[in-house]
């Protein structure tokens, strides 16, 4: 198994990326309600080699979410949206915990009561690759639901949807940051 070190420089380039990507929308230059794309590019944590993109694109239905992850065991992984833009901890802890400013309880997708930032499962193939898309209706790009600027964290293991608070869904494989897309 191949260990995945992340070095100085592409440190400093994940977070001069951040700030460009974020810093418009917190400096008041671009209104949040012209963003209407964002993206976040996953990368392995420590000991794995999930990478994948997640695209997040407004609609008049919500805000619908589609993404492709490769580098996965088969079968279903734990998929949120965490609290910080964070992905500097070897092990993706630096997300902290799903992203719940409504302060609702961990449940499944489809729940009106859940956190945010809960998206179920992605379900990966005997290759370990994976597709999701859903249209999501408690996302948004601006306002205290934003997920702009937030982490998206893929788990080794199966969201169960119940337990609290996050699922039971194992380590982190994967960690993204959430920026602004041309849209």
């Amino acid at each position: 198994m191949r260990l995945y070190k992340i070095t100085l420089p592409e440190i400093l380039i994940i977070a001069i990326f951040m700030a460009i990507s974020v810093y418009p929308v917190l400096a008041g230059e671009t209104d949040a309600a012209e963003i209407n794309k964002a993206v976040a590019v996953l990368h392995p944590t420590q000991a794995n080699n999930v990478k994948g993109t997640v695209y997040f694109s407004r609609t008049k239905n919500g805000v619908n979410v589609e993404a492709d992850i490769t580098g996965l065991s088969a079968g279903k992984h734990g998929f949120h949206i965490h609290e910080f833009g964070a992905c500097t901890a070897p092990d993706g802890t630096s997300a902290g915990g799903h992203f719940n400013p409504e302060n609702q309880p961990h449940a499944g997708p489809d729940q009106a009561k859940r956190h945010v930032g809960d998206l179920g499962n992605i379900e990966a193939d005997n290759s370990g690759n994976a597709h999701y898309e859903r249209m999501d209706t408690q996302l948004k790009f601006d306002g205290r639901d934003s997920i702009i600027g937030r982490g998206v964290i893929v788990h080794a293991g199966e969201d169960d949807l119940v337990s609290q608070p996050s699922g039971n869904a194992g380590a982190r494989v994967a960690c993204g940051v959430i920026g602004v897309a041309k849209n």
